[in-house]
């Protein structure tokens, strides 16, 4: 009888970026940190771990990353004046980080790429499957990609990354998956992987989002992968040789996402994360839609 593969508990989150494209803000503030309306964008990281079942995180840090392990500890002076206050709402939000989940931390020293900071949770992942959460990728909560991606990992092993279709001139900006079909209509094969193709070199127009759940045979090829794309180790030539040869650590499959995806990765992105998760907020949506409304009106009306 053939033993199931393990269930995934363990999520990993590299956040050991210099976060250039937002200078100066981030000079001296992580920009996981910044704030999507009033959480950092790490935290809705984490819940989208602690929501598909994950609930041990192990997060991947950097010089002047301090803050991030600030945020999800406990801050006993703030808890008390608000407790002092009788604040009980604002108290509650800010004790719900520190209780979200069992949090772990570790340098990732060098910074050499995203594969070279996967493979610094090898220690603790062991030789259990693991899921990654990059935190640029913000997941609507009310599309669960990463339970999807552990339900197909349980069932066929391996690894399986998540996808998703963008425009054809868009792909040179992303790593894009050669794929056959599965007679799923959410699950592809994953056959090849190509970083940052150009528009006429791409075999598709899926392109990796940052989610990915692994087989552990991936830090063995990790340790011996030489550094590629921009002189960094990356997470996406491990992948390809893993879809090369499914004897290695078994198959690579893909779910294709269409759900709600907010990228704060980019400035103009991240104000429009900003927006939309704005507007959908019972507690700001109303008066913050009716503004927006008449900014608009009065901006089109500007000649």
């Amino acid at each position: 009888m053939t033993k199931p593969p393990p269930r995934i508990t363990k999520a990993v989150i590299p956040a050991a970026g210099l976060g250039t494209r937002f200078l100066p803000a981030t000079k001296a503030t992580p920009k996981e940190m910044l704030p999507v309306v009033d959480k950092p964008a790490i935290q809705y990281v984490v819940e989208e771990a602690v929501g598909a079942g994950l609930s041990d995180v192990l997060m991947i840090t950097g010089r002047n990353k301090r803050p991030l392990e600030d945020h999800f500890d406990r801050n006993y002076e703030l808890e008390s004046a608000l407790s002092r206050k009788g604040d009980a709402d604002r108290l509650a939000r800010v004790q719900e980080s520190s209780d979200l989940a069992t949090m772990h931390y570790v340098r990732q020293g060098d910074p050499r790429g995203l594969g070279h900071a996967v493979l610094c949770a090898a220690p603790h992942v062991g030789d259990q499957p693991f899921a990654v959460l990059l935190g640029d990728d913000l997941i609507d909560p009310r599309d669960p990609l990463l339970a999807r991606m552990a339900e197909v990992q349980e069932r066929e092993g391996g690894s399986v990354i998540a996808l998703m279709e963008v425009e054809p001139e868009q792909i040179h900006q992303y790593g894009c998956a050669a794929v056959k079909d599965t007679g799923e209509s959410d699950v592809v094969r994953v056959t090849d992987l190509v970083e940052k193709p150009e528009r006429f070199e791409a075999p598709s127009n899926l392109a990796i989002i940052g989610r990915y759940v692994l087989d552990p045979a991936v830090f063995d090829i990790l340790r011996k992968t030489q550094p590629g794309r921009g002189g960094e180790i990356q997470l996406t030539d491990a992948l390809q040789m893993l879809a090369a040869d499914e004897t290695i650590g078994g198959p690579v499959h893909g779910v294709v996402f269409k759900g709600r995806r907010y990228d704060t990765g980019d400035r103009g992105d991240y104000l429009r994360a900003i927006v939309r998760l704005a507007c959908e907020r019972e507690d700001l949506g109303p008066d913050f839609r009716s503004w927006l409304r008449g900014y608009v009106d009065e901006e089109m009306q500007t000649p």
